[in-house]
């Protein structure tokens, strides 16, 4: 919720010129739905499911995420060094929180601790991807990143509204609760504080 709303959509807001934004973020988030729902079909078999579908949501999510976050250093470089190494620092200070709370999601949907170490640095390889098609392809991803941003946006809130909070909401032990509820919250509060700092 943090990275959606503190991070991703005001990132895409600047872009867009107009209130299109909103729209592609729920395009996002209905596309994060349809998606969910077949990953649930192929996956699940007589509701059960050993990994959650929104484990695999998130890794999308993180995914694009990332192939944007490397648009933006390969963009940073291409206009000087010194941006460049300023915007690969500012996310990687970013992402360190971001990674963690993904692995956290990816424990708690059912992947072991080493599949979910894998899968969370398969999932930051996309940066490189991202890197690589921003370096070559500069014009064409200043137009696609707006897009992608939005669409990551409505997918983490998918995410967070339809799969995570509920598991929260449904907690009957009030201490694992308050517990839940204070990592949200640093969480969040976290993200602000990098946002405040200039860490996009």
């Amino acid at each position: 919720m943090g990275g959606a709303f503190l991070h991703l959509l005001p990132e895409a807001v600047e872009k867009f010129e107009n209130g299109d934004v909103f729209l592609y973020t729920l395009a996002g988030f209905f596309l994060f739905l349809i998606i969910e729902k077949i990953i649930h079909w192929r996956h699940c078999h007589e509701d059960h499911c050993p990994i959650h579908a929104f484990a695999y949501m998130n890794l999308i999510g993180d995914g694009i995420h990332n192939f944007i976050d490397g648009i933006i250093m390969a963009a940073g470089f291409i206009a000087s060094p010194g941006l460049g190494i300023a915007s690969t620092f500012a996310i990687f200070l970013h992402e360190i929180p971001q990674e963690i709370g993904d692995f956290g999601v990816l424990i708690y949907g059912g992947f072991s601790r080493k599949k979910a170490l894998v899968f969370n640095f398969l999932t930051a390889l996309t940066a490189i991807l991202g890197g690589v098609f921003g370096f070559y392809l500069l014009s064409f991803t200043e137009v696609a990143s707006k897009f992608l941003l939005a669409f990551a946006a409505g997918g983490f809130i998918y995410i967070a509204a339809t799969d995570l909070i509920p598991e929260i909401r449904k907690e009957t032990n009030i201490r694992k609760f308050i517990t839940n509820f204070l990592s949200i919250f640093l969480g969040i509060l976290l993200m602000y504080f990098l946002k405040s700092l200039g860490v996009e």
